[in-house]
């Protein structure tokens, strides 16, 4: 191995080692409330300079601050922020799943909850109607926000820039022959989405496979999720869609009372 190749190996490791201690550092302070950097050190067995050097690279993105006890460090509010999204993702999922039972009976399709995570809709929860016999689960599968109806809700209802941004790195690639692949029909059918309240998608992500979506609001507002019903084509029509969709914007608007919105 070259030099060079030797040095990059120790550097990743190296680098992976200090993650590690960062860590560990955090679980320390969350287990004890507050600890000084010597008691710190010894607790991860390396050196007080390492423990102060890694302290410092923690307090300054916030996520450790020192107490008014100088010396002594306990976890920042930092984390709070952090925590937050992840909180958010917990109670979409925990108070739209009894209105996502619902839905699914009266529907009679599979209905997911996603959010936006990166530039894809990532599915959190899925519950199958009594006519879906068999159905693909989607939880946990990210999803090209173009082509589904849940992806074209969470678009609709982000800013401008935002949006150009989200789709800029997500290309819009052409999965059926129905796929929306231009940015400019894409910005008319998003502007629909948002004079409409729901979005709809006829055979766009699979052939023979069809959707609706509706926004979920959170306590200020913010678009936050979508919930979608989703179904074969000949059973689920647009035209039946279409009748169904005040019920699923109805269950959109539960679940954002219940987020507080």
């Amino acid at each position: 191995m070259s030099n060079d190749a030797s040095g990059r190996t120790e550097a990743s490791g190296g680098g992976v080692q200090s993650v590690d201690r960062a860590i560990s550092i955090m679980e320390i302070l969350a287990d004890r409330g507050e600890a000084g950097v010597t008691e710190i050190a010894a607790e991860i067995e390396v050196h007080k300079s390492t423990a102060f050097r890694l302290l410092g690279a923690l307090e300054a993105r916030g996520l450790v601050e020192q107490t008014e006890d100088r010396g002594k460090y306990r976890l920042g509010f930092g984390l709070v922020r952090l925590a937050g999204s992840v909180s958010m993702r917990m109670d979409v999922t925990q108070q739209s799943r009894p209105v996502c039972h619902r839905l699914a009976e009266e529907i009679g399709e599979t209905v997911n909850i996603a959010v936006l995570r990166s530039h894809y809709a990532v599915n959190l929860d899925q519950v199958r109607g009594p006519s879906a016999v068999t159905a693909y689960n989607w939880v946990g599968q990210l999803t090209p926000l173009h082509a589904t109806s849940s992806g074209k809700v969470l678009l609709a209802y982000v800013d401008r820039q935002r949006r150009d941004d989200l789709l800029r790195v997500a290309g819009l690639q052409r999965y059926t022959p129905s796929t929306v692949t231009s940015a400019e029909d894409l910005e008319r059918e998003l502007a629909t989405v948002r004079e409409r309240g729901y979005a709809l998608t006829l055979e766009e992500l699979e052939v023979g496979l069809n959707a609706l979506a509706a926004p979920v609001r959170s306590f200020g507002g913010e678009v936050v999720a979508a919930v979608s019903a989703s179904g074969p084509a000949y059973r689920f029509s647009e035209g039946r869609m279409r009748e169904l969709a005040p019920l699923l914007v109805k269950g959109a608007e539960e679940i954002s009372h219940r987020l507080g919105g």
